[in-house]
């Protein structure tokens, strides 16, 4: 069941609650039954094909972070090398 937003019509109260379509329940404040589903938009809709540029974004940023630590590493072991020879 999907989480929908409701505006209670006695207190002006918000609340979220999951709830099936045609389910309207009461308002948790005042316990009024008038409430007025609200409209609401999903932030990200989820596919096969948003996942995988998703799960490719994430793998070029690790590798990324992969490469500057390497640099760093490599650098820290030639400054070690080089201050105790």
């Amino acid at each position: 069941m999907p989480i929908y937003e409701f505006k209670c019509q006695g207190c002006g109260g918000q609340f979220e609650k999951i709830a099936k379509i045609e389910e309207s329940p009461d308002c948790p404040e005042c316990g009024s039954s008038e409430v007025e589903k609200l409209v609401t938009f999903s932030a990200t809709v989820s596919t096969t094909r948003t996942r995988s540029k998703s799960v490719a974004g994430a793998r070029a940023r690790t590798s990324e972070v992969k490469k500057e630590q390497d640099r760093a590493h490599e650098e820290y072991r030639r400054k070690h090398i080089d201050d105790h020879h």
